[in-house]
């Protein structure tokens, strides 16, 4: 379950981050219910406040970043566009995955898994945060500074032969984010303090819901559906999400401690939300978002009204999961929330045919279609 993709960039990366997160937010409940702390009214409710906060954080400003970076040319930025068919594939990769974690961890020592998962998501971590500061960075970087240029170039062959392996341009701006992302990372690998695991956690969601684009409406309610079936059937089927939550240490969560209060930042006992159930709600969002952008109508019904259903979900998740004091697989109220409000909208407006019409194009249809358009504007 889910207290609760760069993320990486990718489907396949998204999917194992997918299926690892539902473990944290299962082993969340386990692990709360055998410990010995009872959590004050008022740390509940800061930790729960915080991490619906943290969760809506990534959400709303991936959501934002998408329209973008949906029309941005950079490859560096050219989003991972998910199809029908690989959302009718995304569950059954994140259960293999989860099932093979759990298989692995039965089997191997689990200090080793932990010490490889921790260097693997040490990178990934560094990169995503960078990622997610250079805007900030490119408002706040002193116009005294002189900014640089670089690129990293790698080739192989040689002559007319030759082709480009890594072609990468950044400047300076970009390796202060690397810089300060790697302290943030070296104090993860040491420490696994929750701020510094909150960081990357927001780094990766983040980056999930901007770089992570469904194709049509269609397609995210194949993918929601599916996972709402992954996240029910795991959580309530199995203990395998328990077990691996139980032995998994990776920035694949947000956390907050629920005797903050008492403690301070030493806090211990933590409410958790996996990162699955922050990034799969999330790139149906920016979906609806830049839906309500190709309307050009200046407004923002679709997006807000889907926002609202994330927030009406994931309050709903945390008060039942309150109340029994059991896990809650949060895809099981996050999906029809998330799909059911902006359908209703979309049926009081006359819209739901032009809703389940829209198709965004991947980069590489958008791009030869923009060549096509210049050749023909120069034939002309």
């Amino acid at each position: 379950m889910s207290e609760a993709e760069q993320v990486p960039a990718s489907a396949p990366d998204a999917a194992v981050l997918d299926a690892l997160n539902g473990t944290d937010s299962n082993g969340t409940e386990a692990l709360n219910a055998t410990a010995k702390f009872v959590a004050t009214p008022e740390g509940t409710a800061l930790a729960y406040g915080s991490l619906v906060l943290m969760a809506l954080l990534p959400i709303f400003f991936g959501a934002l970043r998408s329209v973008s970076c949906s029309k941005s040319k950079n490859a560096a930025d050219m989003p991972e566009t998910i199809t029908s068919r690989d959302a009718a594939r995304f569950p059954i990769i994140a259960s293999c995955t989860l099932f093979g974690l759990y298989l692995f961890f039965k089997v191997f020592s689990q200090e080793y898994i932990n010490l490889l998962l921790s260097v693997y998501f040490f990178v990934l971590g560094v990169l995503a945060l960078s990622h997610t500061m250079s805007p900030l960075m490119s408002r706040i970087f002193p116009a005294s500074c002189p900014n640089k240029q670089y690129q990293l170039l790698f080739t192989q062959g040689s002559g007319e032969s030759k082709e480009e392996i890594v072609n990468y341009e950044f400047d300076t701006k970009n390796l202060v984010c690397l810089v300060i992302s790697s302290v943030v990372g070296v104090w993860y690998l040491l420490k696994k303090h929750w701020i510094a695991n909150n960081l990357f956690g927001l780094a990766f969601a983040l980056n999930g819901v901007e770089l992570l684009h469904l194709n049509n409406v269609s397609t995210g309610c194949i993918l929601l559906g599916g996972l709402f079936v992954y996240d029910v059937f795991w959580v309530f089927g199995t203990n395998v999400m328990v077990t691996v939550a139980k032995s998994f240490e990776a920035p694949i969560k947000l956390v907050f401690p629920q005797d903050l209060l008492e403690k301070g930042l030493e806090a211990s006992n933590f409410a958790m939300l996996g990162l699955g159930d922050i990034v799969i709600p999330g790139i149906f969002i920016a979906l609806l978002l830049r839906f309500d952008v190709s309307l050009k109508k200046n407004s923002r019904t679709y997006f807000y009204s889907s926002f609202l259903a994330y927030i009406f979900g994931l309050g709903l998740t945390i008060f039942v999961m309150h109340t029994f004091k059991h896990a809650q697989p949060a895809l099981l109220y996050l999906v029809p929330a998330c799909v059911g409000f902006p359908v209703i909208v979309a049926l009081f407006k006359g819209e739901l045919t032009e809703m389940f019409r829209y198709e965004e194009a991947s980069p590489e249809e958008a791009g030869s279609k923009d060549e096509s358009s210049e050749s023909e504007k120069k034939d002309q």
